[in-house]
């Protein structure tokens, strides 16, 4: 039989733990009982029908039955025994036979992935491909193809398993082969129909890496598409896409489907896109729906990777990183789509200011994201970027804010976010807001000084009490807690705890101070009150 990875389906995946766990299992059953079966899971196929022969589409168990088929290159390529190897050879490639009517062509092919077909006829068709030392270099190589680069690794680690399980047991081949050959199974449903597949797949799909709705969405698509050389063409694209986003890309998505709708998703993505945009004419399946993605990619791109204004680059740096939730880039998108880059630091700080202030004032995701949909909507409704950014859209709540500010904010999830931006506002923008990699919130005075430390004298119960977890008392440091250090006294807390790990505008700031006592906490407490303020446009 002749297998395909269709062109909707994810990229190989599998990692070390998954393929040194197949090969124990495989291993541990042969030595409990040769003569039962091991049962690998099930198949989920499509079968189609390629000029004189059948071949099927596999929906559901590619990362399985890929993985069988790198192993099969392996042991090829390690055994000595030259029938195993023809046997092992004949199970990847078939040879033509045209008196038979016999097609030449590798049993299991990857439909679009150039790459991969690249990497699967230089290593894993030729004889010996397996041993190539470029494998080794494929399996550092950070550009390579993600298929490629988990495949490389792949081989590398069942070589290596197999070469060890050989240096204990010569034999082990010998008895390791045949039942991998004849007693591992694998159970198939196939059916010429995709959407009764693709039924059974929903039911069938529940080990292993599933399909996301971003690949059942590009799948039920690509079906729209008429033209052979425009689906080959937005499925490569896609893969570009969806490589781009990583684990994100149905986060993309649901971007796309507030900008659609506008309104708060109550069904799944895939739903939601039937239901709620095609459904609604909103948008067409195939070429409309892949030259609507491809477009808000290069949106996207452009605003976060290629985006020329320092400023606003680093605005975007504050935002990604300190907001909880993403939904703020809908909006961000629908009017980039629309305005360009005409105003476009102004709208980010309102849109910024508007997101922090619903999350800072307690409102309800839900409506935080109603709010965000009412911008999405004045951005379609109003052909002025100036008339939008007085739109009431962007309200917000001063004396909620205020109120936030003026607490113990230690512990609260807004804290941080308002922690970097204080940073960001102290920053200059000639150079970029690069934030830590690791961002912890810790206190200067801390929580619990010991009885006989310069803190007790410096503060009272009462001082203590009011201000150690106000916002006045806080800092940044990109560096994971460590309580046996974060009591110590200020003149070697900055030496041992902060230096080093203070990265950032504000946090810098405090560094420079000599001292820490409560004229120190109140000044810089009453500062930074002023100057969030300001930001927000708060008067007393």
């Amino acid at each position: 039989q002749w297998y395909c990875i269709p062109n909707y389906q994810r990229p190989y995946v599998w990692e070390k733990d998954q393929i040194i766990d197949l090969l124990d299992d495989i291993h541990i059953a042969c030595k409990k009982d040769k003569e039962s079966d091991y049962f690998l899971g099930s198949l989920v196929l499509k079968e189609t029908k390629n000029k004189d022969y059948i071949e099927y589409d596999v929906l559901d168990g590619q990362q399985r039955l890929t993985t069988l088929f790198l192993l099969t290159a392996v042991i090829r390529d390690l055994t000595d025994n030259e029938q195993r190897q023809n046997t092992c050879h004949e199970s990847i490639f078939q040879k033509g036979n045209p008196d038979d009517n016999i097609p030449e062509r590798l049993r299991l092919i990857f439909e679009i992935r150039h790459d991969v077909k690249e990497f699967i006829d230089e290593y894993i068709k030729q004889k010996n491909g397996t041993t190539s030392i470029k494998i080794e270099e494929l399996a550092q190589s950070k550009s390579a193809d993600k298929s490629v680069f988990n495949m490389a690794n792949a081989i590398l680690h069942m070589r290596a398993y197999l070469q060890e399980q050989i240096r204990q047991n010569a034999i082990f081949l010998d008895e390791f082969f045949p039942f991998f050959r004849n007693k591992v199974i694998l159970i198939y449903v196939a059916s010429q129909n995709l959407d009764d597949a693709f039924r059974m797949f929903t039911v069938l799909n529940n080990r292993g890496i599933k399909l996301r709705n971003a690949d059942i969405l590009k799948a039920e698509n690509l079906s729209s598409v008429k033209e052979k050389d425009k689906q080959q063409e937005y499925a490569q694209n896609w893969e570009k896409i969806e490589n781009y986003f990583g684990n994100e890309f149905d986060g993309f998505l649901s971007h796309l489907q507030s900008i659609l709708t506008k309104q708060k998703a109550s069904l799944t993505l895939l739903k939601e896109f039937e239901n709620n945009i095609f459904a609604k004419n909103k948008l067409t399946k195939g070429n409309d729906f892949f030259d609507f993605v491809h477009k808000y990619k290069k949106h996207y791109e452009e605003l976060f990777e290629n985006n020329g204004n320092l400023e606003l680059k680093n605005l975007l740096t504050l935002m990604k990183v300190g907001f909880e939730s993403e939904i703020w880039i809908a909006p961000l998108l629908r009017y980039y789509n629309k305005f360009g880059k005409e105003n476009l630091l102004q709208f980010t700080k309102k849109l910024n200011n508007k997101f922090a202030s619903d999350w800072v004032s307690g409102l309800t995701p839900t409506i935080r994201i109603i709010n965000m949909n009412n911008i999405i909507d004045m951005i379609d409704k109003l052909d002025s970027c100036d008339e939008l950014l007085n739109q009431d859209c962007f309200a917000i709540n001063g004396q909620e804010i205020l109120n936030f500010l003026q607490t113990d904010m230690y512990g609260k999830r807004p804290t941080r976010y308002i922690l970097l931006l204080l940073n960001y506002l102290y920053h200059s923008h000639e150079q970029p807001f690069n934030t830590p990699r690791v961002i912890s919130v810790e206190h200067i005075l801390p929580q619990n000084p010991k009885s006989d430390s310069q803190w007790v004298q410096d503060f009272d119960n009462e001082q203590r009490e009011k201000w150690t977890n106000k916002l006045g008392n806080l800092i940044i440091l990109s560096r994971r807690k460590n309580s046996s250090q974060s009591n110590l006294d200020f003149a070697q807390k900055q030496q041992k705890y902060f230096k080093g790990n203070v990265e950032l505008g504000r946090s810098a700031n405090i560094m420079a101070c000599t001292t820490w006592k409560i004229d120190d906490v109140q000044k810089n407490h009453n500062e930074t009150l002023a100057k969030l303020k300001e930001h927000f446009g708060i008067v007393d």
